[in-house]
């Protein structure tokens, strides 16, 4: 993996982390579901203007349309509808957590399912991965976690998991900007309808609500979709989901220092097992290097 993708990488990891704090801190003023509409309705017009202005064209292939839509509903609608629901009642490196558990239950997907080979240091990572996560739940449940947004939090994964398993080689073909602008339109139709029927709409205009929609609008929303279509066409999706090892790491951080959300003894042995095992489980799934021709 050359610079630039570690660079990306880590922008990416940086990025996607710190919208589990922008998500709690815009739900404590507006309704979950139609902010989280809003701020994809205003990134889709966006990044769709930013592809025309790139010379990007609405023509796109059919695995392209495909994943689109997939990622749109499964991605936007489901996993970061459900997480900005649970939001109202769970915190963001709980949050952060879970949602960095993707890669694991990615891998044991493949494993399972499309019968991808697991070496030995990838299924001692998977067993420590799934006792870390139980661990940082365990301590939380004791603690008293809201256990339906928890609940919430873990369907959102098991969708994102599902999208990426599903999209597997239908982002190639340039045409980034585009495909994630129209995406972000997929998700905010589908919200706008949830948002109609489960909720009464509510939105307090204050200083922390518009800063904190604006980043999460132009930076997770975008600048991060972006570069992950962008990783994964350049590395391919098992290099890239590498990345997500920082992702507990990076979220349990940002909650800290801008939300002050406390961290006991068990979360912080939590999330250094759980970084350590997706950080396994990936090295164990890159392919083994060739030895240099003689």
């Amino acid at each position: 993996m050359d610079l630039r993708s570690v660079l990306m990488g880590l922008a990416f990891a940086f990025m996607w982390s710190s919208a589990f704090t922008s998500a709690r801190i815009i739900v404590v003023d507006a309704s979950p579901l139609f902010s989280l509409a809003m701020r994809f309705l205003l990134s889709g017009i966006i990044g769709i203007a930013i592809a025309l202005l790139m010379g990007q064209r609405f023509r796109l292939t059919r695995k392209q349309w495909y994943a689109t839509i997939l990622f749109g509903v499964c991605q936007n609608a489901l996993y970061l509808g459900l997480n900005f629901v649970a939001m109202q009642t769970v915190e963001a490196s709980v949050a952060a957590i879970i949602a960095s558990a993707m890669p694991l239950l990615l891998a044991i997907a493949s494993w399972l399912l499309l019968g991808e080979k697991m070496r030995p240091l990838g299924i001692f990572g998977l067993i420590a991965g799934i006792l870390g996560v139980a661990l940082i739940m365990g301590s939380r449940i004791t603690a008293g976690v809201d256990l339906y947004g928890l609940a919430l939090c873990i369907i959102g994964v098991l969708a994102l998991t599902f999208a990426t398993l599903a999209v597997r080689g239908a982002t190639s073909g340039g045409n980034f900007m585009m495909v994630v602008g129209l995406q972000m339109f997929v998700g905010a139709a589908c919200l706008v309808v949830a948002s109609l029927a489960f909720e009464d709409i509510r939105v307090n205009l204050t200083t922390p609500l518009v800063l904190a929609f604006l980043y999460t609008t132009l930076v997770p929303g975008l600048a991060a979709t972006l570069i992950w279509f962008m990783l994964l066409d350049r590395v391919g999706p098992v290099r890239a989901a590498t990345f997500h090892f920082l992702n507990p790491v990076f979220g349990v951080a940002i909650a800290a220092i801008l939300l002050g959300e406390m961290l006991g003894p068990m979360d912080v042995v939590g999330v250094l097992i759980v970084t350590l095992a997706i950080f396994a489980v990936q090295i164990s799934r890159q392919p083994p290097r060739r030895p240099p021709a003689s």
